[in-house]
């Protein structure tokens, strides 16, 4: 188990730069590639493109926290789980219903 440090560390210390340039460098040609022609905006540089792309992950795409099922259990899926079947017939009933809500008024009505 030891041995796989031996290849990871190295391939980290050189890999994360690397990913971190190519990123940069390909929202930097892509952005001066498409948006001064098509908007008239401005070109950016790469220390910009890598702070837009930083902004993005930020903005859209987390902090990292956790793996698409990551969720698992805990969410929708996770509730119907453990409802009775009475819920069950209940929920369905509902939908069924529209929650009381009718698409051709705007007016929500109570069931």
């Amino acid at each position: 188990m030891r041995k796989k440090w031996y290849w990871i560390a190295p391939l980290a210390i050189i890999g994360i730069p690397l990913f971190i340039f190519v990123g940069g460098e390909v929202v930097m040609h892509l952005w001066n590639w498409l948006l001064p022609p098509l908007f008239g905006w401005r070109t950016l540089g790469f220390w910009q493109a890598l702070g837009l792309l930083a902004l993005c992950r930020i903005l859209f795409g987390g902090l990292g926290h956790g793996s698409p099922g990551h969720n698992r259990g805990r969410g929708f899926r996770g509730r119907c789980k453990k409802m009775t079947p009475e819920e069950r017939e209940r929920l369905r009933q509902a939908m069924d219903e529209g929650y009381g809500f009718d698409p051709s008024s705007s007016e929500r009505t109570t069931p």
